[in-house]
């Protein structure tokens, strides 16, 4: 821990021992080794009843392997664990849940051919399911919480937002004493996130514990009681009043300055004029209009243009189109009317390689699903687009390649324990670092579609992301950036269209100055 920032810290954790009561669990010296690496080293932490505690850390820190202990998904090498002071070892999410743990995780676990419905009866019910009482107790719950979620709609047809909902409500169901909530913000809107908020602060009143995993400073002061900061897999620092230590926390985190920004940095240049001159436009889309499988209407004849040198940001609350325009912009689902043009080009209806081709970057929303081959290398998926710069004579130069991706990891901070480790082994953020190397490093790139970039990565990983965002721009990329975070795309886009339930409610420039405007149009209310 740097000298700077101990003594505050120090004097907030000795004053914790009496403002709520203590033992819900506790981890005692707790060790968890993949392999060669030490995921967790020495963990002691103490998570009492009727508090929030927060969990900070880098990406690869440890927060969702000590997650996973406590959930029953990995069982420690070493150390113990106790709940309401007895030993507490599960042998799976099946014996936790029946202690009373509930966890909402990063990556989801639904039953994509099954309804909303189903999705959270599955484990909760025996004999015949009560889908009519679901429904009405999953509408109560989604009303409750702030949280739009139809019971009949099927896992499949959701988005990436939608879906997160259901895992927060699938959670909440279970009335847990131990609330274990991994990035549950994400996709919500400011009023929702307070709404969510609101009900861990009732949660924790009621004498049940809430752990908080959470790159938002904003809600670390807003609602935590404590904070512990994982870095290495070690515990770095700890406070009990995070709401005042939040520069030395993220100092602790990032071992930097406390005084260094942990927001994005200021653009590297002025946001500049909307041009008007045709040979800057890169993207041209023209009443492009999508369809789910069922024939709903979820993209609704949106028209839009992205210039060189500009990023346009794409606003919205999650499920209200955003994932279906990525989607027919990078070829995975095809428009049911409009087209789109490239420099010209008309892609509508391509394919996803033939997209590339024309000099497309993606970065998806949902990495697992189509951003990455889990079981190839970390060189490999990096390389994927851009394997035949590596052929020699039909024979892939894996040295070449091997010591190309070690150069991009670095540069793009993707931390592993070589290039050669299975790209499944890596944590979230790490992912989503390296597949943002590889579509960032095109050749020919000329529009860059970013959908939830820094979904899951800590506030220094968040500001490299941009940076490198802003420097394509800089250097005449074109691009559109969808991000449910508001204060990201205030920050980082020179302008912002807003998406309501399909269709544009709205365009205006960035800046904080639009904040109020912006978040009604989220809401529907237009102001043009």
């Amino acid at each position: 821990m740097h000298a700077a920032f101990a003594p505050a810290i120090a004097v907030a954790v000795a004053a914790a021992s009496s403002s709520v009561e203590a033992g819900r669990l506790r981890l005692n010296n707790v060790g968890k080794r993949f392999g060669a690496m030490a995921a967790l080293d020495g963990v002691s932490l103490d998570i009492r009843a009727g508090e929030i505690h927060c969990l900070l850390g880098e990406n690869g820190a440890g927060k969702s392997t000590l997650c996973n202990l406590v959930f029953g998904v990995h069982a420690p090498d070493s150390g113990s664990m106790l709940l309401d002071g007895a030993p507490y070892r599960p042998r799976g999410p099946a014996d936790a849940l029946a202690s009373g743990i509930a966890m909402v995780h990063q990556h989801f676990s639904l039953v994509e051919d099954a309804s909303v419905a189903d999705n959270l009866l599955l484990g909760q019910s025996r004999g015949l399911l009560k889908r009519r009482e679901a429904g009405a107790r999953i509408r109560a719950l989604a009303a409750q919480y702030g949280l739009e979620l139809d019971p009949d709609a099927m896992i499949a047809d959701l988005s990436v937002g939608e879906r997160q909902r259901v895992e927060i409500i699938k959670c909440l169901m279970r009335e847990p004493r131990l609330l274990v909530l991994d990035e549950p913000t994400a996709v919500l809107l400011p009023d929702e996130i307070a709404a969510l908020l609101a009900v861990c602060r009732k949660v924790a009143d009621s004498g049940c514990g809430v752990v908080l995993v959470t790159h938002k400073l904003a809600e670390i002061r807003q609602v935590a009681d404590r904070v512990t900061v994982l870095r290495g897999g070690r515990t770095v620092a700890s406070s009990t009043a995070p709401a005042n230590d939040i520069d030395s926390l993220v100092a602790a985190m990032i071992a930097r300055d406390p005084k260094a920004s942990t927001m994005p940095a200021a653009p590297a240049a002025p946001r500049r004029a909307l041009s008007s001159d045709v040979r800057d436009e890169v993207l041209q889309v023209d009443g492009l209009t999508v369809r789910d499988a069922h024939g709903a209407l979820r993209l609704d004849n949106v028209t839009l243009i992205v210039n060189r040198h500009e990023i346009v940001g794409i606003a919205g609350v999650e499920g209200n189109g955003q994932s279906e325009l990525a989607a027919a912009l990078s070829g995975m689902t095809k428009p049911a009317a409009g087209r789109f043009f490239v420099n010209g080009r008309p892609l509508a209806g391509s394919a996803p390689q033939e997209i590339t081709r024309a000099g497309v970057g993606i970065v998806p929303e949902d990495r697992h699903a189509v951003g990455c081959v889990t079981g190839l290398s970390v060189a490999e998926n990096i390389f994927l687009n851009q394997l035949h710069k590596f052929t020699r004579r039909g024979m892939l130069d894996r040295s070449a390649m091997r010591a190309a991706a070690r150069g991009l990891m670095q540069r793009f901070d993707v931390r592993a324990a070589s290039e050669d480790v299975a790209f499944g082994g890596l944590s979230g953020g790490n992912q989503q670092k390296a597949v943002l190397a590889r579509e960032l490093t095109q050749d020919n790139l000329a529009l860059l579609i970013a959908a939830q970039p820094t979904r899951g990565l800590d506030v220094g990983a968040v500001e490299a992301v941009y940076n490198h965002i802003r420097a394509a721009r800089d250097r005449g990329v074109a691009v559109l950036l969808i991000s449910s975070e508001l204060d990201d795309l205030l920050a980082v886009a020179d302008r912002i269209v807003v998406l309501y339930r399909g269709r544009i409610m709205g365009v205006c420039p960035a800046g904080p100055e639009q904040r109020a405007r912006i978040g009604a149009m989220m809401a529907g209310q237009s102001h043009d």
